[in-house]
């Protein structure tokens, strides 16, 4: 009687335990995928307050300031395509003969990279157009109309977010102008200017 005691004991016992054994072979779930930290964004767009010095008019004591202007286009990780603009009129006692003004647009590529975990550097090399205007009444003007343009130069950003980023750049743009009084039939050869350009402001990717 008491071996058909435990004998039952034994299977009720062995029939409460099958259900954990049996669950204790089944696979544990998988963790989930970790999600791609950042959206690869494809566009850039920036805008800040902007720098460049004034070689390429005679007699002028200080550079200009203005706007500056771009946007790139990415292709994969590091490579991109710019295009850059940049209007430069104000000084800031307007000692420059003639009160000039500076436009330019640029294109060309940029490579760039994660440099830590919120700064990105890039490089670029820029090719375009830049147009320089005096006002008559200096007795000169700057020829020609439009020059060649072009140069390179490099930026560091760093991310607010995942969208929005400041930056620093600079660079360095050749162009061909030279000087002559107004109305003159001389046609000096233009000659071969340097200019330094800074500006700082926000990125936005998109």
């Amino acid at each position: 009687m008491k071996r058909k005691f435990l004998f039952a004991i034994i299977a009720v016992v062995s029939a409460m335990l099958m259900p954990l054994a049996a669950t204790s072979q089944v696979a544990p779930d998988r963790p989930a995928r970790a999600e791609q930290t950042e959206t690869p964004y494809k566009w850039k767009v920036f805008a800040g307050a902007a720098y460049t010095s004034l070689n390429q008019v005679d007699q002028s004591e200080n550079g200009l300031i203005g706007v500056n202007a771009s946007v790139t286009r990415d292709f994969g990780k590091y490579f991109g395509l710019m295009a850059d603009g940049g209007y430069y009129a104000y000084t800031y006692d307007r000692t420059n003969p003639g009160n000039p003004t500076v436009e330019a647009v640029l294109f060309g590529p940029e490579i760039h990279a994660d440099l830590f975990a919120r700064l990105v550097g890039s490089v670029h090399v820029l090719l375009g157009g830049e147009h320089t205007s005096t006002d008559t009444s200096s007795g000169f003007t700057t020829i020609p109309n439009v020059s060649f343009a072009g140069g390179f130069g490099g930026a560091l950003d760093y991310k607010l977010s995942q969208r929005f980023a400041l930056r620093a750049t600079g660079d360095d743009i050749l162009s061909s102008f030279v000087q002559e009084p107004t109305n003159s039939q001389l046609g000096y050869s233009p000659h071969l200017r340097r200019n330094s350009r800074a500006a700082f402001g926000f990125v936005y990717r998109f």
